[in-house]
Order: C-alpha cells, then structure tokens, then sequence
C-alpha cells in the first residue's frame, strides 16, 4: 500500500459519503479521480488488504442475531479455513489471534437455528471444531477506524 491507497482507507473507512457518485467524491477530497479512487479500491479487495466496502448495519434492530466464534485451526489449515469463513456473507470479518482458539469471527443470521446451521458447514468444510458460539449478552460498540499512517 502506497499513502495514497491509505488515504483512501482513511477517508472511506467514517466518511464514506451517499451520494450518486461516492468515488468521485472521496476523489475529489484527495485531489485523485473517482475512477483512481475505485481502481484502487478494488486492487485493496483483490489483494485482500480488504474484504468489502459497505454500510454496517444494527442486526438486532433489523431483527437478526449477531455472534462471536471462535475456533482452533490448525497453522497448515488456516488459509484454507479463512477463505471458507470468508465465503459466507453472514461473515462480517475474521481474524487470526494468538492462543487457542486462534480463528475468530462475526456472523450474522436471521435467528440462532441458522447461525448454528452455518457453524456446522463451517465445522464440516473446514475440517475443524468445534467452533464456539459466543452470544453477546450486551451490546457493547464502539466505533473504530484504523487511521493509517502515509
């Protein structure tokens, strides 16, 4: 990443604007095209610097539940493992910690049967397990934007 395409995540990470031509307009504040600013975007996805771009949503008020896994994959695995969490767009993101479990992610679903329907896939694709269930009791959320350095 050059300071450009960290400018980028800078702005659009709070600041994503609504409106008819979003790029265009992130471009405008870094003094880049819109066309630069989503070519740019785009080669951050395809190298996996980022999954998406795209609004976060309150999934208890949309009348869905959220929860935090976690499981213990093996090191040789854990590529292959990541890219079948990652497969899921109930995924919202995944991370690789230190101890064990080592593999945590976010998943949300409509109701509890289908978030446990999704974690047996996983368990099954993946050839891992078990995967833990860990249901927030409350809401804590704090908004984070990782300000990155040019």
């Amino acid at each position: 990443m050059d300071s450009v395409d960290k400018a980028i995540l800078n702005e659009v990470q709070g600041n994503f604007p609504v409106s008819s031509d979003p790029y265009g307009d992130v471009g405008k504040k870094l003094g880049i095209s819109g066309e630069e600013v989503l070519t740019r975007v785009k080669a951050l996805k395809q190298n996996k610097i980022i999954r998406k771009v795209g609004p976060f949503f309150d999934a208890k008020k949309m009348g869905h539940r959220s929860t935090l896994c976690a499981v213990h994959v093996p090191e040789e695995k854990l590529r292959e493992t990541a890219d079948i969490i990652s497969s899921y767009v109930e995924v919202t993101h995944n991370y690789l910690r230190e101890g064990s479990p080592n593999v945590w992610f976010t998943l949300i679903a409509e109701n509890e049967g289908e978030i446990e329907r999704i974690l047996s896939e996983i368990s099954d694709k993946a050839g891992v397990g078990p995967i833990r269930n860990l249901p927030a009791r409350r809401m804590f959320k704090i908004k984070v934007d990782l300000k990155l350095k040019g």
